[in-house]
């Protein structure tokens, strides 16, 4: 009788847990694709492609500041810019992936497996 109750449990929070985790994925996916947007606008900014005295470009361009360059500022602490190349977002963009991979390993393991 204990062990269907632990099986019950056990299946009950891989109905809550795969999910959660399938929902952190996708949400750091989105992360890394902020900054990317943020790399490339900062770009087309600094290589006068578009205006950044338009409002829409600039309203843009708050937007991904705002939402990449705490985490980049931490970064940069531990990576410095070099000849004028920023490499924290690369950083960043690396961190993302190894968490993305990771939470896919444990979704994996939790399916297959049947538990954590």
């Amino acid at each position: 009788m204990l062990q269907k109750n632990d099986k019950r449990e056990q299946s009950i929070m891989d109905i809550i847990l795969i999910p959660l985790l399938a929902v952190m994925s996708a949400v750091i996916g989105i992360y890394a694709w902020i900054v990317i947007a943020s790399v490339i606008v900062s770009w087309l900014v600094n290589f006068n492609i578009i205006n950044s005295n338009n409002n829409f470009v600039l309203m843009i361009m708050e937007f991904l500041y705002r939402v990449t360059e705490p985490v980049l500022m931490k970064i940069r602490r531990f990576v410095p810019i070099i000849s004028g190349f920023d490499l924290s977002p690369i950083v960043l963009i690396l961190l993302l992936w190894f968490v993305q991979a990771v939470i896919a390993r444990l979704m994996v393991k939790i399916l297959v497996v049947g538990g954590v």
